[in-house]
């Protein structure tokens, strides 16, 4: 995928991780399976910006922390 795909993964990853939460944790706060949430992280899937708030609200983050 994309090299932004791979950026925003990966900051996904390290505010879910900060968050102390597992895939699945996150996975059920958004009624998504857990390889949803790995493939965000490992940059494979490309988010439409509804999801991309979804994510935001999930972490309780604000949406500008991914690109930050």
């Amino acid at each position: 995928m994309t090299d932004i795909s791979v950026k925003f993964g990966k900051k996904v990853k390290k505010i879910r991780t900060d968050k102390k939460m597992s895939q699945g944790d996150l996975a059920k706060v958004l009624g998504v399976h857990p390889t949803y949430i790995s493939g965000i992280e490992r940059g494979v899937r490309n988010l439409a910006l509804r999801n991309i708030e979804r994510l935001a609200k999930a972490l309780k983050v604000k949406i500008i922390s991914f690109f930050q």
